[in-house]
């Protein structure tokens, strides 16, 4: 077993509210200064980005995860995770074909796809900052349809936190983990946080800035840097577990 840092929450330069300055190789050299083992990249409602940032990280000491922040009828933003990115882009094709509206470069920002290089491929034209004709139940369904892990973000946030949105955490929902922000340390809150729910709880950066990278991580005790064990660790099982 060994000890892993996380910061399973990090936007890339396609995300329109993103720094153009979160490329691939900018993301992975903040993210190794930083000692962090493990990353997910999670754009808003796309993976487009993702292959990029796993190329950018092929050689070096890093694990980059494939992801979403998926934003639910609700307005409610979830974390879906995937091991591979086979099936990060299923999800991706679920979530655009329940995403309408084009995005507005001027309002909210531009919204490039990249390769490894940080050369542009691509400008999205979707609304990726809107919400998907999806439920907050459906998005959890899809994500676990796809061997995904699916985390409710930044809970403790009002803008498009669950708590904020819903006012509580419906019990049927199945998350794997609730996401709490930096701003908000697990230290001398874990009392408040605990009776919210009986989830796991993680520390995630929600990074749109190369600075704001490692901000929050979590710490897990896992056999690699697998998204399997990571499941482990969040059910407490076989040894695996969440070090805070």
């Amino acid at each position: 077993m060994k000890r892993y840092v996380a910061d399973l929450h990090v936007h890339t330069c396609l995300s329109p509210c993103g720094d153009l300055q979160m490329s691939p190789r900018k993301i992975v050299e903040t993210a190794l200064k930083k000692d962090i083992d493990i990353i997910a990249i999670c754009d808003h409602n796309s993976c487009e980005n993702v292959i990029a940032v796993m190329r950018a990280a092929v050689g070096r000491d890093l694990r980059v995860l494939p992801g979403m922040e998926v934003t639910s009828q609700e307005e409610v933003h979830i974390i879906a995770l995937f091991e591979n990115l086979e099936d990060a882009l299923a999800m991706q094709s679920v979530v655009y074909a329940h995403l309408s509206g084009e995005n507005d470069e001027e309002a909210f920002g531009m919204q490039v796809v990249v390769n490894e290089f940080s050369e542009v491929l691509d400008f999205n034209k979707r609304l990726l900052i809107g919400a998907a004709d999806l439920s907050i139940d459906d998005v959890v369904r899809y994500i676990h349809h796809h061997a995904g892990l699916a985390i409710a973000a930044h809970i403790d946030r009002e803008g498009f936190g669950i708590i904020g949105q819903l006012g509580f955490i419906p019990e049927n929902l199945a998350f794997d983990a609730l996401e709490i922000s930096p701003r908000s340390p697990l230290d001398g809150r874990r009392e408040e946080f605990d009776r919210l729910s009986n989830y796991a709880l993680i520390s995630s950066s929600d990074a749109h800035h190369l600075e704001q990278i490692g901000q929050g991580t979590t710490g897990f005790l896992l056999k690699g840097p697998y998204l399997s064990e990571i499941e482990k660790a969040l059910r407490g099982v076989e040894g695996r577990m969440v070090i805070h």
